[in-house]
């Protein structure tokens, strides 16, 4: 997993490690995090580039402060391996993780204090999230059993509702991108 931070790309590894790499100079690893027993399968920056969430295949949710080596909090909600990271544009401190097979939840978290807010149970594996950017709403992209998208409106406080489901994947929906507009979400 990769997230950027201005000049300093991240890295989660395999080994459990987290590698932060400052890309102006030569010798470009400039930091490592250590707060995953296996390996580190999702990351994300906050836009603001103030924290970072970490997920790993030991099912952690990790939240770090920038500048800091080690982690403000280790969360151990979700029952599979956290994958599926996203910030929210419009609330600074509200994070979206989702969990595997065996969890298939999406969790929002207020990260000023690591209170869950709400957690939703998908009924499949959840593989990404990803925030609009124009409206209140959430996209997430699944795989086991039933390899949809769901679009969510968030209702405020953590709360969010099912909007609409949509098939027609054949496998699991790894991945998504968003369009640099903000109205596109392909997978």
């Amino acid at each position: 997993s990769l997230s950027w931070n201005s000049p300093l790309i991240s890295s989660g590894s395999r080994d459990s490690a987290i590698h932060h790499h400052d890309v102006r100079v030569p010798t470009h690893q400039v930091s490592e995090l250590h707060g995953h027993s296996q390996e580190v399968c999702g990351l994300k920056w906050s836009l603001q580039g103030t924290q970072l969430a970490s997920g790993g295949n030991d099912n952690i949710l990790n939240i770090w402060e920038a500048r800091r080596n080690q982690s403000r909090f280790a969360i151990g909600r979700h029952q599979a391996a956290v994958k599926a990271l996203a910030w929210c544009p419009f609330h600074a401190n509200l994070l979206a993780s989702g969990g595997g097979t065996a969890d298939r939840r999406i969790c929002l978290w207020n990260t000023s204090n690591g209170q869950c807010l709400n957690e939703v149970d998908t009924k499949s594996q959840v593989c990404a999230v990803q925030w609009s950017t124009h409206d209140r709403e959430l996209v997430s992209s699944h795989g086991f059993t039933h390899n949809q998208l769901i679009l969510w409106r968030y209702a405020g406080r953590g709360r969010v509702h099912k909007v609409v489901e949509l098939t027609g994947h054949q496998a699991r929906v790894l991945h998504m991108a968003q369009s640099p507009d903000g109205t596109t979400i392909v997978s």
